[in-house]
Parts: structure tokens; C-alpha cells; sequence
């Protein structure tokens, strides 16, 4: 693992590429996903905006002595990443190194983790001091795999578009929280 830590960027290294890969689209893939980076930053700025730090989370976190690092495997322009990146850099950061590893930039990290046999994202890593994997989670949390997953056995009666629709509000509402909970239940 730290031969791909090595090459992580931090969160904010993070948003300003996607802030380039909107203004200055230098790739076919950038000029193809330039909508969705934009949906990506747009919602990103709003989780940063309302996430506040749960003291009961953070007191779990405390109590675990956790002293690894969360590597996280993202893209900007992913749905489910905009909406639980911030909140998990946010929650981390204070007391853990948290970086960004571009799953886009080098695959064979994701093949590692692949959900489902997709390269499915946002995947946190949980890696212990010494660089060995503790846990992972991803790509979203339960509630949201269960919409998915409702999504996928009835797509007639629950349309792509209400899945959507659903899991991003689901996103705005929770600010993460059941993401962290996950994470922190793994740590």
C-alpha cells in the first residue's frame, strides 16, 4: 500500500485538478466528463458548507486510538464520491492523514478492491500505521446500496431516475454521517 500512498494527493489538491479538468478540459475523457465534474464540485462545495463534525462519532474515534491513515480511492465527477468525500476527509483529517488516490490514473489499486466486480467508488482504505490494509468500505453506504440494489431487481416500478433522484437526497440529508458510522464500526 504505500507504494500507492506515495502517490495520493490531498483533498485539496483533489478539488483544484477537478477545477482544472472543468476550465481547461485537456483530454477527450475530461471534455466528455466535464458535466458531471461540475455536478461534482457543485456538490462537493455544499458538503463542505454544511458538514459539522458529530461529537459522538468523533468521541468513537477517540476512544479507538485509531493511528493509520484513510487512503481513499476517487474521481471528482462520481455522484457517490461528491457526496461522502468531503464529509470523510472532513471527519479524519483532524487526528489521521486522509489521501486521494485517482482511481482513473492507475487501476490496478481499484482491481484490488473492485465491489460486485466493478471498479465501483468512492473505496476507503483503511490502512494501519505501518501501511497494511485494516479494513475497506465503499462504494456507499447501506441505505444507499439498499436503493441501489432496489433499483436493480425492479427498474420498471423504481426508474433509474428516482434512484438518482432518491440517493442524491439521501446524500443532502445525511452529510455523511452513516458513511463515518460505517468506517469508524470497521476501525
Amino acid at each position: 500500500m504505500k507504494k500507492y500512498w506515495d502517490h495520493t494527493i490531498t483533498f485539496d489538491e483533489y478539488l483544484r485538478i477537478a477545477e482544472q479538468r472543468v476550465q481547461n478540459p485537456a483530454t477527450d475523457a475530461d471534455r466528455e466528463f466535464k458535466p458531471y465534474y461540475e455536478l461534482g464540485l457543485q456538490r462537493m462545495e455544499r458538503a463542505l458548507k454544511t458538514f459539522k463534525t458529530d461529537e459522538q462519532q468523533a468521541e468513537v474515534l477517540k476512544k479507538k486510538n485509531f493511528d493509520g491513515k484513510i487512503l481513499i480511492i476517487s474521481e471528482a465527477w462520481c455522484g457517490d464520491a461528491s457526496a461522502t468525500v468531503p464529509a470523510l476527509v472532513r471527519f479524519f483529517e483532524p487526528d489521521n492523514e486522509v489521501r486521494i488516490f485517482l482511481r482513473d490514473s492507475d487501476v490496478s489499486l481499484i482491481d484490488q478492491f473492485q465491489t460486485n466486480g466493478t471498479q465501483s467508488i468512492p473505496k476507503v482504505l483503511v490502512l494501519n500505521h505501518d501501511f497494511t490494509l485494516r479494513a475497506t468500505w465503499g462504494p456507499r453506504p447501506a441505505a444507499g446500496n439498499e436503493m441501489l440494489r432496489k433499483y436493480k431487481e425492479n427498474p420498471e416500478s423504481y426508474t433509474q431516475e428516482e434512484f438518482y433522484n432518491d440517493l442524491q437526497v439521501y446524500y443532502a440529508k445525511n452529510k455523511g454521517r452513516d458513511a463515518i458510522d460505517e468506517i469508524l464500526n470497521l476501525i
